[in-house]
């Protein structure tokens, strides 16, 4: 049996965070976009088990119902996915796409990103 540590999300909210992260390494799937990046202030002694996630959706995915739906799937997914297969100390903002993300199989999204995680870690730690 594997020990899961306990990781906090923390959602990210500053403008400065989404630009930096818009700069990061990212990763395109036919439902949503990932970006991430090691959060070097992660690395305070206050922090050690914090992920910060953030969610966007543009105004191309639709309206305001619309788009709702799609952050409320990102985060759920999120909230299922990252706390087992992502790092702590590291930065994720989920981006939503135009009639996919509200749409598409939630197992397919979550196996999509659980998929990413795992090949970003690397072979087996």
């Amino acid at each position: 049996m594997s020990s899961v540590v306990s990781v906090r999300l923390t959602v990210l909210k500053k403008r400065s965070d989404f630009l930096r992260l818009s700069r990061a390494k990212r990763y395109a799937t036919p439902a949503f976009v990932l970006q991430l990046q090691h959060n070097k202030d992660a690395d305070d002694a206050r922090k050690p088990n914090t992920m910060r996630v953030g969610y966007t959706c543009s105004k191309k995915v639709g309206n305001a119902v619309r788009r709702n739906r799609a952050k409320r799937r990102l985060r759920a997914m999120a909230r299922l996915v990252l706390p087992r297969h992502g790092r702590p100390g590291w930065d994720y903002v989920l981006i939503g796409r135009a009639n996919t993300t509200a749409n598409n199989s939630f197992q397919e999204m979550c196996d999509d990103l659980r998929r990413i995680l795992v090949q970003e870690r690397g072979p087996a730690q």
